[in-house]
């Protein structure tokens, strides 16, 4: 499978084709391969992720796919605030948001945001998130919202309101399956499923909407739930495409932040993550750093190891094995004839 994820360079693998994004043939696929599905990835992530959530969904895709070949294409909302670097990455490598009713998506992801705002529907993209949300109901089969992406959406579908938490929910979360949905076929319970987030939405709430929940976690809260709205709409609270340093990068960078005076708590430390060793090292960490405060501190962190048993990867890989699956169900079923 190949994925162009970049103008000119290729991702080869048995089951994703080129995405072709040229400029003169932006939309066609490529000449004597033929095309199962076609995936769009709407990543909103913050420049420093861009790259990294590209890959992780790619990696997903990949390990997920099978026989069924796969054109791929990245967009990015235009009211999420970018670098330079970034934007320049985006125009030049990412099929335009404009052109996304021009490609026959049949299934769609769409990540979260950065949070700037108090109130989502204050935030500079929620208007032009909430036309995505509008149009994915009738354009895909499914779609998949990530995060800040589930509860814009949650929030604009059926006013269901996110709350914040006391502390941030970060860290490996052991997630029971509760449902016989399609998506969780095949799933064990519990599975492990990564969470980095400061908000939640509440499992009774959801239901009360008509929501319903597919798995969920003791100390983490609802992961996962979905709702038909024509396209089979999929809620993950959590982050199944992290790898497996993703949370480390995060929690450095909320250190680096709070050293640096850009935030007031210090964080805590991902839950069922570091090794015990590592925890008790951080823990002595936190103490100096909330004393001696000063950014120069974080070259002077403590060697890091994480716990053996956090892989996710393999719920994931199961999850959108199934998702894949759906989508080329569906994709395949004949239309009924209209009687005339």
């Amino acid at each position: 499978m190949t994925v162009l994820l970049e103008k000119r360079r290729l991702i080869v693998s048995p089951g994703l084709v080129p995405a072709q994004q040229r400029r003169e043939d932006k939309f066609g696929h490529p000449k004597d391969v033929d095309v199962d599905l076609t995936i769009g990835l709407i990543n909103n992530m913050p420049d420093a992720a861009l790259k990294a959530t590209e890959r992780q969904f790619m990696r997903l895709l990949r390990q997920a796919a099978g026989d069924i070949r796969i054109d791929f294409h990245c967009f990015s909302l235009a009211s999420v605030s970018r670098s330079q670097s970034a934007t320049a990455r985006v125009e030049g490598q990412y099929t335009d948001i404009a052109d996304l009713g021009r490609l026959p998506i049949d299934g769609l992801i769409v990540t979260g945001a950065e949070p700037h705002a108090a109130s989502l529907n204050d935030e500079a993209y929620w208007r032009d998130l909430t036309g995505i949300i509008d149009w994915a109901k009738d354009n895909t089969r499914s779609t998949i919202w990530s995060c800040l992406a589930a509860h814009a959406a949650v929030l604009y579908l059926d006013g269901v309101e996110r709350h914040r938490l006391e502390t941030k929910c970060s860290g490996v979360y052991d997630c029971i399956n509760i449902s016989s949905h399609w998506l969780m076929k095949g799933l064990p319970s519990p599975f492990k499923i990564a969470h980095s987030r400061l908000n939640e939405l509440r499992a009774d709430e959801l239901t009360e909407k008509g929501y319903h929940l597919l798995s969920q976690s003791v100390k983490g809260g609802v992961d996962c739930f979905a709702k038909d709205f024509g396209s089979q709409f999929i809620f993950f609270q959590g982050h199944p495409e992290y790898e497996a340093l993703s949370l480390e990068r995060e929690y450095l960078r909320d250190i680096s932040r709070f050293l640096g005076g850009e935030r007031d708590r210090y964080p805590g430390i991902p839950v069922g993550y570091f090794d015990a060793e590592t925890e008790q090292r951080l823990l002595a960490f936190a103490e100096r750093a909330q004393t001696e405060r000063r950014p120069a501190l974080s070259t002077e962190l403590p060697e890091r190891n994480l716990r053996q048993d956090i892989a996710t990867g393999a719920a994931a890989t199961v999850m959108f094995r199934n998702w894949l699956a759906f989508l080329f169900e569906r994709a395949t079923v004949p239309s009924p004839a209209i009687s005339t």
